[in-house]
């Protein structure tokens, strides 16, 4: 495991504190948290940017071509 130190607003502390004190955890697995949770979120945004990037509006419009043109089944009705 690596230590590294990071320096934070008092007000940003004060509410990590906090936060962390109600969800009975330490400060140390909160900060934690949140970076994996925010390194998810990332990862996640930069995963579906690739696949648009990959699909194309032809390949789109021949999928809809193969669809039925038929009225939707009773439970899959508004």
């Amino acid at each position: 495991m690596t230590a590294i130190n990071v320096r934070l607003p008092q007000s940003i502390h004060k509410m990590a504190k906090e936060i962390s004190k109600k969800d009975h955890v330490s400060l140390n697995q909160f900060v934690t948290s949140a970076i994996a949770e925010k390194i998810s979120a990332l990862m996640t945004e930069e995963y579906l940017q690739e696949r648009a990037n990959r699909g194309s509006r032809q390949k789109f419009l021949r999928a809809l071509a193969k669809v039925p043109d038929k009225e939707p089944s009773q439970e899959d009705r508004l």
